[in-house]
Order: structure tokens, then sequence, then C-alpha cells
């Protein structure tokens, strides 16, 4: 039978993380180490006793090594190395609810950048906000090794209550199901906004998940969206069927990476071996009525192969890619963004279409090109993100402002 347990980070590179070793012990006593002691040690010990006391476990020793830990980090290590020795043991014990991170985003919301940030290592969090992305991915799948996906998970669950994204999308990458069942499961009812659900092949696969979120959020009343990830030759050919699985889906998300290897294929930087799997995924996203996302572009120091890249997912129909880096963020803004002339055109279809609606008409004439509902729609679509990007110019707003 185990005496003691541990879990977090150590040395030199663990910053704004901390080890916690937990045992069982006759006279329970409490170490710390930490170059802030002299300053913040009695709040360290006052947190580490009442985590404890939370958890029913203040019969055990505790010792830590701090490394400049907030106390939703120490919380959440604290927990987790109970939890690995007392695996019976049910207690949470949850950091207050940060106001600002608690706040509400819309289904249609841009998501034109989604930076992934490993969700075992809080050295990233708390600044992560400021680079102002559409979207914040706290990955619990491809960016934390197997024998700490329970570690990830408790500390990625005190993030979302904690920590302030500054109206960043709150999203999480849960591990492949059945697996990301259990993540659903423990964080449905904390504040995040969509689950990220990797490699999905069917649509039972994302029903299954509505259902346990529903079930999650039966007292808590909070909207919880979804975007599936298609990462495999079957997901593609039943990407349609995904992206309609639950209302909850507001996006449908492809990743190359495991997408080339399913087909046996390598990825390339012009992309030939993906050109039809991503045509697909904008077809059935559009099909489904849901926003269709690229994926990742994995070279982070290269700024104009990533501009050539959100060019081309934005000419096939993308509206976001994914970042792994927060350098990526402004270049890919910029690229998503209308041109001035992309605005102005749709400014004049948009006013054109409303007249002729007043005048009982279905389809006009703009410059000699014929101007149809279809047309319309994307112009629509290109004044909100205008609009929303503070682009839209000052003469154009009162000309547009109900034209949908």
């Amino acid at each position: 039978m185990n005496t003691s347990a541990s879990a977090g980070q150590r040395g030199a590179d663990a910053r704004s993380d901390c080890w916690v070793l937990v045992e069982k012990s006759d006279a329970p006593k409490i170490q710390i180490k930490s170059k802030v002691a002299a300053l913040y040690g009695d709040a360290i010990r006052a947190t580490i006793v009442a985590t404890l006391s939370a958890l029913d476990a203040s019969d055990l020793s505790v010792t830590m090594e701090d490394n400049g830990a907030l106390p939703f980090t120490m919380m959440a290590r604290i927990e987790a190395a109970v939890k690995r020795l007392r695996p019976e043991n049910s207690c949470t014990c949850l950091p207050d609810l940060n106001p600002a991170a608690h706040y509400s985003i819309a289904r249609t919301r841009l998501r034109r950048t989604r930076l992934y940030l490993p969700g075992n290592t809080p050295k990233f969090f708390v600044n992560a906000g400021l680079h102002k992305p559409d979207a914040i991915i706290l990955d619990l799948e491809d960016a934390v090794s197997p024998d700490e996906k329970d570690t990830a998970q408790i500390l990625v669950r005190n993030t979302l209550r904690a920590v302030n994204f500054y109206g960043a999308e709150k999203m999480v990458r849960i591990n492949q199901l059945p697996r990301g069942l259990d993540d659903a499961r423990a964080l449905s009812a904390h504040g995040v906004h969509t689950l990220f659900i990797p490699k999905v092949e069917t649509a039972d696969e994302v029903r299954a998940l509505d259902d346990v979120i529903t079930q999650s959020l039966i007292t808590n009343h909070q909207s919880l969206f979804l975007i599936p990830i298609i990462e495999s030759a079957r997901g593609v050919l039943n990407a349609f069927e995904i992206a309609s699985a639950s209302p909850r889906v507001v996006a449908l998300g492809l990743g190359l990476e495991d997408y080339a290897k399913d087909i046996g294929a390598e990825r390339t930087a012009e992309g030939r071996e993906s050109l039809w799997a991503r045509s697909q995924i904008v077809n059935a996203a559009r099909a489904a009525g849901v926003t269709p996302l690229a994926s990742v572009f994995t070279d982070v120091a290269n700024g104009p192969g990533l501009r050539a890249f959100v060019a081309d997912a934005r000419s096939m129909g993308f509206e976001g890619i994914g970042c792994l880096h927060p350098r990526q963020v402004p270049v890919a803004h910029a690229a998503f963004a209308p041109t001035p002339d992309e605005i102005e055109n749709a400014c004049r279809i948009a006013i054109a279409f409303k007249q002729a609606r007043a005048l009982g008409l279905g389809v006009i004439a703009l410059n000699n090109k014929m101007i149809d509902a279809p047309i319309v729609e994307r112009a629509h679509r290109t004044i909100r993100i205008a609009r929303a990007l503070e682009c839209l110019p000052a003469e154009w707003e009162p000309r547009v402002r109900d034209v949908e």
C-alpha cells in the first residue's frame, strides 16, 4: 500500500508551478520551500491547510516546493496528490470563481485564432489572454503525457475558474472519447465555453458527449458549445453527419497532421495531399450551418509561410486556424480581415439587395453581375466581420445598419 504520492512540476523550468508530496503520518506537518516564503509563507501555508481540510485530508503531511505558483495551481497540485494517494477520495477543493473569468460568448462570434496552451503547464496561462486570440485552448490531449492526464484535468478546472483570459473564448481540447467523457463531466460546470473533441469519426461520439454535458449542466443553465475535430479518412467521410449531430456544435475543425498519417501521406507545405479533405470539411460545415476551421500552422517562426497558409485557408472558405505561438495571432488576424475593397463591395451588394427586396425582386444585377441570396449572405458576413473588427467605414455604417 502506498504511503505517499506527489503531483506537479519541480526544477528551474517549472515557473508558476509547484511540486507537492503528501504522506501518511502519525504527526502531520507542513514543509514549504519557496523563494518567496519570507513574503508569502503564511499565505502558502494557509492555502495548504484550507485545501487539505476541504479534501478531508488534514491527517496527511505535505511538502511543497514552490516556484511562483498561484493559489489555484497550489490547490490543484495538492488535490491531485491526495487523490493519487487516496483514489477513493471524491472531495474537491475549488478556487473561488473570479468575476473577471466569468463571461459568456456568442454562438456566432469570430473564431479566427485559437491559441493552444499545454493543459499541465500553468506558466503559460495567466498572460495568454493579453495576446488577444479569439479563443484559448487548454489542451488535455496531445500536449499532456498519459501519466499526467489526471493532474492536468484538475489544473484546467481550477484555471477555468480563476484566470482572466480577457474575453477570449475559453476552450478545452478534451481527450479522445471515451476518456474525454470524464473530462466533460469534470469541466462542464466550471466556466468552459467550448469543448474541442479530437479525432471524431462518427456522429454518435458527438451525441454521447452532448448527453454527458446536458446531465452535467442540469442545475447550471449554462450554454456549452462543441467543436468536433476531423483527423481521419473515416471522419472526413462522415463530416456532415458529425457537424449536424448536436445543436451545440458551432464549428468543424480539421487536424491535418493525423489526417495525413491516416491516409499514408506526408504533410506538405502546398497541401496537395489534403486538398480533398479540406474541401469536404468546408462543404460539410457550411451545409450544417457551422463554421469551418482550418488546422494549425506548425512552423511558428515562418511568418511569410503563415500568411500564405491563412490566405489559402481563407480562399477555400475557412474562417480560422489554430496557433501554436502567440506571435502567430496578429498575423492570422490581419490575414483574415476583409480588405477595404471587400468591405465596400459587400456594403454595395447589401444595400442594392435591400432596395430590390423593397420592390419585390429576388435577383438583381450590380455592375453587370447577377446578385442572389447566397452572394448577399456572404456580403452580410463580411459586414458583420468588419463591424466586429471596427473597420467598417463610418460613411457606410448608417446605410447598412439594418440591411440584414
